[in-house]
């Protein structure tokens, strides 16, 4: 026969039976909404990378055909003028770019491998401008194996080329400036300019080109929570583009 205390237990148990049910059910149903939103979240940041690589790649690309192009026309003068010890080299030059361009794909590479990277360009220039062509580095030792967006300073040096000692007679003056201040990274490019831009007035402001315009997408991609900083000044000695963004050193 049952007794009064083991029927209690019984009908506790009766009671509380599908109460528990009913709270693990909805502990197993919040549970999978949680997984699904976890998965939905890393699905749509896997998304936005995606996306972000995308972007990148696309504006790392407008770049390159500048250099193809420039080079191309240094190889083709230089077969016209015979000059055949120099176009050797100019197309070793290239080959060596290529050989850069398609085994690296990264969004950011050290300092010393974007000056090695920029010094490919700058050995076909020297063949064009001959003792025209004047450069000059700075690079403080201890930054090469800092990181810094990819062609970045083959940009800055390109359009150096591009929009002054293309245009202008005389001395071609380049200098290249790399140091660290606090905890930035600051590059400036700087260009001199022709003599007969000196008689004119210095404009107040030269429109950015495609080039400059594309670095600075591409710092908002790579720092999109950091101070970054990019711009050109001009002066009536020359124009200089400085750029700065965050230190950061290579993983191993």
């Amino acid at each position: 026969m049952i007794n009064q205390e083991t029927l209690s237990i019984y009908i506790m148990i009766c009671v509380l039976a599908p109460l528990l049910g009913s709270f693990t059910l909805l502990f197993l149903f919040i549970f999978e909404k949680r997984i699904d939103s976890l998965k939905n979240q890393a699905t749509q940041l896997a998304l936005e990378q995606e996306l972000q690589r995308s972007r990148f790649e696309v504006l790392s690309q407008q770049i390159q055909p500048h250099f193809f192009f420039n080079t191309l026309n240094v190889i083709g003068s230089l077969a016209r003028l015979d000059r055949k010890q120099d176009l050797i080299s100019s197309i070793e030059t290239l080959s060596k770019f290529f050989k850069h361009k398609y085994t690296s794909d990264q969004s950011l590479t050290t300092i010393r491998q974007e000056l090695q990277y920029t010094n490919y360009y700058l050995d076909i220039q020297k063949l064009r401008f001959g003792d025209r062509l004047h450069i000059k580095q700075f690079v403080e030792p201890e930054l090469n194996n800092k990181l810094i967006p990819s062609y970045a300073i083959q940009t800055f040096v390109e359009n150096c080329f591009k929009h002054g000692f293309e245009k202008y007679q005389g001395p071609a003056e380049l200098v290249i400036n790399i140091r660290s201040y606090d905890k930035e990274l600051i590059l400036e490019v700087w260009n001199n300019k022709g003599e007969y831009d000196k008689a004119e007035a210095i404009p107040q402001q030269r429109r950015e080109g495609i080039g400059l315009e594309n670095i600075k997408e591409r710092l908002s991609l790579l720092y999109p929570e950091e101070e970054v900083d990019l711009y050109l000044i001009e002066k009536a000695t020359g124009t200089l583009v400085r750029m700065e963004w965050p230190i950061q050193e290579q993983s191993t």
